[in-house]
This record gives structure tokens, C-alpha cells and sequence, in this order.
């Protein structure tokens, strides 16, 4: 069985020559045997339980907890439960630091979106990131909507032209109508847009909203605040009382 001195069981385990000395010294790390010239020897046993003290030390407990812990009828029990709250506290912070980068990474997405950026865009971008679940939410249904729209507008249309029955046409095209005068209303009571210009928050006009050109997440609207004409981002509101 290999042996190591105090310089080598230190390189082993990542720790300083006075690191193992002073354990030595504490009592809780005592050497195997020793040399004829008087060195301390310590051995495989001594490797994993420095490894252990540091660990154990590492997770913020002091030396005289350790020592006592070690002098435990079963240290090992009372380790593996550290280690098991240990693991559970990493990974409450890997999600936390998971979550934590998925904004960062939302607000740079957002931010290179920009045509312009400045301290009062934060807000701004903060507010649009956390709303964006409603808007997949009310995106979901309207999607939902015109899916159904269409499959009764098509088979209406198609009993029709195979059949030669017109009315599920007939009553069929006042359903899709009412559908989607539905949906609309639905988006727009529930959305609003924030001026890039003087970062408020406005409702346009229903006509104004409807027929503005628009990309996935902007539509280019008259703020009622300033006046600024231009792309302004989409964001969830609420529904209008």
C-alpha cells in the first residue's frame, strides 16, 4: 500500500502543506506511520478522509464540528445526509442560475431588437418578458380559433360543391363570422403597446390596431402619449373593464 508525505497528500487533495499540517495539529487527521527520518507517512484511508474534511469544510463547517463528526460511531451516515442536502441545495441553484440565464439571455434577445436602447428600456423589456406567457397563452387560442374556422368554413364549402347541400354554408359562414369578430375583440382587449419613443404604455384604436402593419411581436401605431409613428411591442394588458 502506497504511502504519501504531508507534500504529497496535500498536491493529492488540492490543499496547502500548512493546510495538512494544521489538521494534523487539530487531531483529525493524524499520519499512518512514520519514516525512519521522522516524516509522516499517510495513506489511502488518509487521502479520502482529507478529501472528506474538505468537503466538509467546504460546505461551511468548522473544524471543531468536523472533529466531532469524525468521532461518530457512524460519521458516514451522518456524511451521506450531508451530501444528500448538499445536492439538493446545487440544485435548487442550478435552477435558480438556469432561470436567471434564460432572462439575461431574453433581455439581450430583446435588447438587439431595439432599434434604440436605453436605462428606461429595461422596464420596458422586463415587462415584455414577463408577460409573454399571456401572449403565447391568447396566440394559442387564436390559433385554436381559426383552426376551427377554417374546418368549418372547408367542409361547409366542400358539402356544397360534393353535395350540392348549401346549408351548412348558409349557417356555417355567420358561425366563422362571429368567431372571428370574437377573437379579435379578445386580442385587442387584452393587449396594449409600449412606445419605443417615450416608453408608455397605449391601447390604439381598434380600426388603427386592425389594419397596422405588423411584425409577430410589433405593429406600427400612432402612440397616444407622444405622437412617436412607428413600430411599438406588443405586450399583455388584461382585459378592458
Amino acid at each position: 500500500m502506497p504511502h504519501y508525505t504531508t507534500g504529497e497528500i496535500a498536491r493529492l487533495c488540492g490543499v496547502t502543506v500548512r493546510t495538512v499540517q494544521y489538521y494534523d495539529k487539530r487531531g483529525i487527521l493524524m499520519p499512518e506511520a512514520l519514516s525512519d527520518g521522522g516524516r509522516r507517512l499517510y495513506g489511502e484511508d488518509d487521502v479520502r478522509k482529507l478529501r472528506i474534511i474538505c468537503f466538509l469544510r467546504d460546505i461551511g463547517l468548522s473544524i471543531d464540528s468536523i472533529a466531532e463528526l469524525l468521532q461518530e460511531e457512524h460519521p458516514d451516515r451522518v456524511i451521506a445526509l450531508l451530501l444528500q442536502q448538499q445536492r439538493v441545495q446545487l440544485e435548487s441553484e442550478i435552477r435558480m442560475r438556469t432561470a436567471q440565464l434564460a432572462v439575461l439571455e431574453g433581455m439581450e434577445r430583446e435588447i438587439r431588437a431595439m432599434d434604440s436602447f436605453s436605462v428606461e428600456s429595461i422596464q420596458d423589456i422586463a415587462r415584455i418578458m414577463k408577460d409573454r406567457k399571456n401572449l403565447w397563452r391568447i396566440r394559442g387560442l387564436m390559433i385554436a380559433v381559426g383552426l376551427v374556422m377554417d374546418a368549418v368554413e372547408i367542409a361547409a364549402i366542400l358539402l356544397w360543391i360534393v353535395k350540392g347541400i348549401w346549408l351548412p354554408f348558409a349557417l356555417g359562414m355567420p358561425l366563422v363570422i362571429a368567431l372571428g369578430i370574437f377573437i379579435v375583440r379578445y386580442y385587442m382587449d387584452r393587449t396594449a403597446f409600449i412606445c419605443p419613443h417615450c416608453h408608455a404604455v397605449f391601447r390604439p384604436t381598434r380600426k388603427e390596431n386592425l389594419f397596422a402593419p405588423h411584425t409577430p411581436r410589433t405593429r406600427k401605431l400612432i402612440c397616444t402619449a407622444c405622437g412617436h409613428h412607428g413600430y411599438c411591442v406588443e405586450i399583455y394588458q388584461g382585459a378592458e373593464k
